[in-house]
């Protein structure tokens, strides 16, 4: 799996507090944590942490996504993430 690098996508002085950094930044972890319950799946106190994570990148994600459909969109296809079943 090939990852664009996405920090050269955002303006320098935008970086850690834009939503999409975040959304990045949660991305990572969650790929690293994926990676680390493939090994240890009995590692729950890493499970909880990792459905944390989750909840706050999806939380996010519903902000950008009323806030700014264009954004959402090209952040969705940047990162290879699936877009949340709707109600």
């Amino acid at each position: 799996m090939v990852r664009k690098s996405f920090t050269s996508v955002i303006p320098q002085e935008e970086k850690k507090g834009s939503v999409e950094f975040q959304v990045f930044s949660f991305t990572n972890k969650i790929r690293r944590l994926t990676s680390h319950l493939e090994l240890h799946k009995k590692d729950y106190l890493s499970q909880r942490g990792l459905r944390r994570i989750l909840g706050k990148r999806q939380r996010l994600l519903a902000y950008l996504s009323k806030k700014n459909r264009v954004r959402y969109k090209e952040l969705i296809s940047q990162l290879d993430i699936r877009e949340p079943k709707t109600r």
